[in-house]
C-alpha cells in the first residue's frame, strides 16, 4: 500500500462504524483502533497514530521521589507521532514558556504530522512549570510534552 491508500483507508475506518480493522498482506500489516481517544494506526516496523488533534492526553505524575512538584501537577502528552514546534513560524515567539498561565483552549505548540500542522490546545487552565521537549525534536504518541499545575 502507498501513503495516499493508507490516509484513504484512514478517512474511510474514521467514519465507519468498525471499532478494529486489521490488514495483512506480505510483509505489510497495518492495524487500525477506535478508542475514546481517536484512531490509533500501527505498523509492524513503525507505530503511527493519528488523532483528533485538538485532543490532549493528561497523566498524573509521580508525587513520590519528585521534589519542588505540587500535587495537582500532570503531564501533558502527545496525541500523536510528529515533530514538536514551540511557535507557528521560525520568526515569531513561542506559544508558551515556562512560569506562563495558559487558558483553556490557549495553543500550547504545534506538532507536525505528514506536512499537516496542528495546534495542540490546552483542556483545562494550568500553569507551565516545565517544557519536556526541544523545538524541531520528534515526538512518540504518549511522549510527556509539559509539566502543569492546574489552577
Amino acid at each position: 500500500m502507498n501513503l495516499k491508500e493508507i490516509k484513504d483507508l484512514i478517512k474511510v475506518f474514521n467514519n465507519s462504524s468498525l471499532s478494529r480493522l486489521k490488514i495483512e498482506n506480505g510483509d505489510f500489516g497495518l492495524t487500525l483502533e477506535k478508542g475514546a481517544a481517536g484512531i490509533a494506526v500501527s505498523a509492524p516496523v513503525q507505530q503511527t497514530t493519528a488523532q483528533n488533534p485538538a485532543s490532549v492526553q493528561v497523566s498524573q505524575t509521580q508525587s513520590e521521589g519528585e521534589k519542588g512538584v505540587p500535587d495537582n501537577a500532570v503531564y501533558i502528552t502527545s496525541p500523536m507521532v510528529g515533530t514538536f514546534y514551540r511557535s507557528p513560524s521560525p520568526d515569531s515567539p513561542p506559544f508558551v514558556n515556562v512560569g506562563d498561565t495558559v487558558r483553556k483552549g490557549q495553543p500550547l505548540c504545534i506538532l507536525e504530522a505528514m506536512k499537516i500542522m496542528n495546534e495542540l490546545e490546552a483542556e483545562f487552565d494550568c500553569k507551565i512549570l516545565e517544557i519536556l521537549v526541544e523545538d524541531g525534536q520528534p515526538v512518540e504518541y504518549d511522549m510527556p510534552l509539559f509539566l502543569v499545575e492546574k489552577v
